[in-house]
């Protein structure tokens, strides 16, 4: 087994020192790497107290110097109390010696992986997450203030990541001489992934979010990508992360083994550019390449026209799961029909491997466009929108919610046209004419999730029109609804109140494009419009719009409410049992 490792560390827009500390090793020596294993570690220096950056260093330093030095006979755990031990001393007498007694201290992640299992110990607030087949497990607790109340149901996650107490860190290295970190040990596959970061990520970017980053992009442009979004979402702290993705090469070398005819391209060889996949599509160009698939551009050699092909990376080729979404995402896509929605092409017979095959597109993102100019035109906005909506409206009469409409996932073609795609965690309605199953509800994008998403309801078409008034706001003003220090402030904000009203941030517009994106916004789905194809109508034709004035109703977000009375409650609760079980053991006492 072996490790394929990314990383990246920036001390963000706001801070002028990066505080945190990265290192990875392994012995160059096969023998040797395989009985004392690899180890990954970062830290994340306090930076409330004095040198959070030397703090991290010298933990990480010594750690990881005690880590070589350790026999590599003694267990994994055994190793971790002795790094973890000895970076805590470091970091403690430092602060006596070298550091004219101000405290210095830091967050602590340690990962070592041998025979195929991970040992992670921590300190502090630094994650640790396992990444299997596109789903995100945390492998560590945050030591904060808030964790208790989490842990006692008194308040939500949401709640805690907006809490100003979730920065008051419980247990750290080198605030005192010793400390104890906490241990755990999971067991790996091939394809997996193990993810270490900062707060300065995890509090401005959501798991499920970075869950699908990571499954979708090679390790080195997943780190990139979830730092340029940790930042865009206003990180105000230093952001670091470091990926491992396990190699299993027994597993590579099994898949890569053909019992078809030699004709056929093997499942295991990479396709390229000059082949011809099933006698039928000619590979001529690579348009993008994931973690997880694949895409080409091909030539169908039935119709001589160009077309896209969508083929999962030979790793994945074995993983039944894996094989049945792309089964579903076929069947899926060639019984919708509609000039806004991508086409899916069938493809009859026998495949030699798993490919989707789908109508070429020559353009861009709406999210690329976006990103080169915001805001845009109104007209050039509503246009955009009115074709959305034509394709939501088809897709609602089919019994179809998309759930995750946003900028990436809306294709602007070259010709003008517009398409919607990736149905991921799609609701279908199965008493509607098209009928799918296997489809697993999961939240959207926080920039665009309806309120009732954030509730965790499974959410209908008007899900989707609240989506798209998401994003007719950011096309005509330039901005996000909300805007937060954490994507749980924002979640928070679009269930408790209203954005700013658009004419507020973009003068220029209409009374009737505000009315029109504020209609669409109504926190409550039943006050939204009746279909999408309302909403066509209206943003066609400007003359049928009645001028409300909803933007004199707007209400500010309100922040989370404090629990503090019902934590009062429980421990009155259980002061008066104890006095009670006191009275009574006194009582039956005195009667003997």
């Amino acid at each position: 087994m072996r490790l394929r490792y990314a990383r990246l560390t920036t001390a963000g827009p706001v801070r002028p020192v990066n505080q945190d500390s990265i290192e990875f090793w392994e012995a160059e020596d096969p023998l040797v790497r395989e009985k004392q294993g690899s180890v990954a570690l970062l830290a994340d220096g306090v930076g409330g107290l004095s040198k959070g950056e030397v703090a991290s260093r010298l933990a990480v330093d010594t750690a990881l110097d005690m880590f070589r030095q350790t026999p590599p006979g003694l267990d994994p755990p055994g190793t971790l109390r002795r790094m973890f031990l000895a970076a805590c001393a470091r970091v403690h007498d430092a602060s006596l010696r070298e550091n004219q007694g101000k405290t210095m201290a830091t967050t602590l992640v340690v990962t070592i992986v041998r025979n195929r299992v991970a040992h992670i110990a921590h300190v502090g607030d630094s994650r640790a997450y396992l990444i299997r087949k596109k789903k995100i497990f945390r492998l560590t607790k945050d030591h904060v203030a808030t964790a208790i109340s989490v842990k006692l149901g008194l308040m939500l996650e949401r709640q805690a990541m907006a809490s100003a107490e979730r920065c008051q860190l419980t247990r750290t290295v080198g605030m005192e001489p010793y400390c104890h970190p906490d241990l755990t040990t999971e067991f790996l596959n091939h394809g997996d992934f193990l993810l270490h970061c900062t707060d300065g990520l995890h509090a401005f970017v959501l798991d499920d979010e970075i869950c699908e980053l990571v499954s979708q992009h090679h390790p080195y442009d997943a780190c990139r990508h979830l730092v340029a979004l940790a930042e865009k979402r206003g990180g105000d702290d230093n952001i670091s992360l470091q990926l491992l993705e396990v190699r299993d090469w027994e597993e590579v070398v099994k898949s890569t083994v053909s019992t078809s005819a030699p004709s056929v391209i093997p499942a295991a060889r990479e396709l390229a550019p000059g082949m011809t996949l099933d006698g039928r599509f000619e590979i001529t160009d690579l348009v993008a390449r994931s973690n997880m698939a694949s895409i080409f551009k091909a030539r169908d050699r039935q119709t001589d026209e160009a077309v896209a092909i969508k083929v999962p990376l030979m790793t994945l080729e074995s993983d039944v799961a894996g094989f049945e979404r792309f089964q579903r995402e076929e069947e899926i896509g060639t019984q919708l029909q509609h000039p806004g929605v991508l086409k899916v092409i069938k493809v009859e017979g026998k495949k030699t491997r798993p490919y989707l095959v789908m109508e070429f597109l020559d353009g861009e993102t709406l999210a690329k466009i976006l990103e080169r100019q915001k805001p845009l035109p109104e007209k050039e906005a509503a246009r955009y929108a009115s074709r959305i909506c034509d394709a939501l409206d088809y897709l609602h009469k089919n019994g179809i919610t998309h759930r995750d409409l946003k900028p990436q996932n809306i294709m602007v073609c070259r010709d003008g046209s517009l398409r919607l795609f990736d149905f991921g965690i799609a609701r279908v309605d199965q008493a509607r004419r098209l009928t799918f199953a296997g489809f697993t509800p999961t939240m959207g994008t926080p920039d665009y999730m309806a309120p009732e998403q954030v509730k965790g309801r499974r959410g209908d078409h008007r899900t989707d029109i609240y989506s798209l008034g998401a994003i007719l706001y950011e096309m005509t003003t330039g901005s996000t609804l909300f805007e937060g220090e954490s994507p749980y402030v924002v979640m928070n904000a679009r269930v408790t109140g209203d954005p700013i009203a658009p004419r507020k941030r973009n003068e220029n517009l209409t009374p009737v494009i505000q009315e029109i994106i504020l209609h669409a916004l109504e926190r409550d789905p039943e006050k939204r419009y009746a279909s999408a194809g309302e909403m066509k109508k209206e943003l066609d034709d400007y003359e049928v719009v009645q001028l409300t004035e909803r933007h004199l109703h707007l209400r500010s977000p309100q922040p989370w409410k404090n629990r503090m009375p019902m934590i009062l409650i429980i421990a009155g609760v259980i002061t008066a049992q104890v006095v009670l079980f006191l009275a009574m053991f006194l009582y039956f006492k005195s009667k003997h």
